[in-house]
């Protein structure tokens, strides 16, 4: 029985992403709105909870060489998706005894949101090394776009009907609504998952079987992995750099009111749909990854460069236009680096594609948790400087832009053919193969 599974499986796998995204969204978006407007606390303690939930994430290359270890993903995926869904029940719970116990909601919140990481990191870890050993080479970023897009639509669907389970609001509702939902999408993973990893047999006895440090250091010693790491946390870091700046900026220089810019928002993650699908639909007839990464790099920057442009311009300016063209560049971007990252996962020593794909989901982790606040880091340093609004935002958007052109390049030389990949061998492999000849 061949090993690779056709588009069924691929949507199968998909909604692993549909269930996982929806119990991200509520932990994420619901509770954060709770806990600041109906709890009445700073923002900076969401703000924190979330990110204990992406500094969790740098453990996904250990989670990924367990899986490695035993040599099957569906194991790890149904834990990782069970740990994620006690986490965001937990959330739920503690953000409901932070009415009447605060320091002891946020302790447990603590607790819940570091389940929450690791449930994300051992299941999505895991669902991706199985889509890239699974899926041929072509399909691969169509999976990709598969697999987004499927956990956008989670999020769109837990949105609109938590939304309406949750009126009239009461904190014991969302508990429950979160419960609800997190066992809901607990078992939609594992029916989703559930037989189609087939019958392949776990490592074999002779396989070494190194620590993780030592495995870790191997496949880093890899000159493709090392430069895609890099090249993963560069152009992620440019992907979230203007996350917390945009509304800002269209509200200071085009005058927008809040539900303006916060329509501009969704704006934007329309052409970041829009970007995948062109990719999942063309990149199967039309051009490689590799090819569509670059683009999508260049086509990021010509938009962040139109935007900083815009702002000298001002209210005459396309703004609309400009930040649809600058989602749907950054979405065809990602989820072509993302297809990409799946064909590279195998490409290099055996049996470390959970540590290359943990490795590279550390650095996309790393990137988003800092990218945000390093975007305001320099929009408010650029304002100090420059003494103007208009060329601050212009000065970053600019800088980001710069970055972006840098990615276009690691990618060229980080997005190899996987056949192509030399394997460096350590100095025991060197002297055993000079003992044998």
């Amino acid at each position: 029985m061949s090993d690779r599974i056709g588009w069924f499986g691929i949507l199968r796998l998909g909604l692993v992403q549909t269930a996982l995204g929806a119990i991200i969204v509520l932990t994420t978006s619901t509770l954060n709105r709770v806990m600041v407007v109906e709890l009445a606390l700073p923002a900076m303690i969401p703000g924190a909870l979330v990110g204990i939930h992406h500094v969790v994430q740098l453990l996904r290359p250990r989670l990924g060489y367990g899986s490695d270890m035993g040599g099957r993903r569906t194991p790890w995926i149904i834990g990782g998706m069970a740990v994620l869904a006690l986490g965001g029940f937990t959330a739920a719970a503690a953000t409901a005894l932070m009415e009447t116990q605060q320091g002891l909601g946020i302790l447990l919140a603590a607790l819940a949101f570091t389940a929450i990481g690791l449930g994300a990191g051992a299941a999505g870890t895991s669902l991706l090394v199985l889509l890239a050993k699974r899926v041929e080479e072509k399909r691969r970023g169509a999976a990709a776009t598969a697999a987004w897009v499927m956990m956008i639509v989670g999020f769109i669907i837990t949105a609109a009907v938590a939304g309406k389970l949750l009126d009239p609001f009461s904190l014991d509702r969302l508990v429950a609504v979160s419960g609800g939902v997190s066992l809901i999408a607990f078992c939609v993973a594992v029916a989703a998952v559930w037989g189609v990893e087939g019958t392949t047999p776990a490592l074999a006895d002779d396989t070494p079987k190194l620590p993780f440090r030592q495995a870790l250091a191997q496949v880093w010693a890899e000159p493709v992995a090392r430069r895609f790491t890099i090249f993963v946390f560069i152009s992620m870091l440019s992907y979230s750099l203007q996350d917390l700046i945009l509304e800002p900026f269209a509200g200071a220089i085009f005058g927008m009111t809040p539900g303006e810019s916060t329509t501009l928002a969704s704006v934007q993650h329309g052409g970041v749909l829009l970007g995948m699908l062109l990719v999942g639909f063309l990149s199967v007839r039309i051009g490689t990854l590799r090819q569509w990464t670059i683009g999508g790099c260049f086509a990021s920057s010509i938009a962040l460069l139109a935007l900083a442009l815009g702002g000298v311009v001002g209210e005459s300016w396309p703004l609309r236009a400009n930040v649809f063209f600058l989602g749907a560049a950054n979405g065809a971007f990602a989820v072509s680096a993302i297809g990409s990252m799946m064909s590279l996962a195998g490409a290099g020593r055996a049996s470390r594609e959970g540590v290359r794909m943990g490795l590279w989901g550390a650095a996309q982790a790393i990137a988003f948790a800092v990218g945000g606040f390093l975007g305001t880091v320099a929009s408010d340093a650029a304002r100090a400087v420059l003494d103007s609004q208009i060329h601050a935002y212009a000065v970053v958007f600019a800088g980001e832009a710069l970055l972006f052109i840098y990615s276009a390049r690691l990618a060229a030389q980080a997005i190899v053919a996987a056949d192509t990949v030399q394997v460096p061998l350590s100095t025991g492999e060197v002297l055993a193969h000079a003992s044998e000849s």
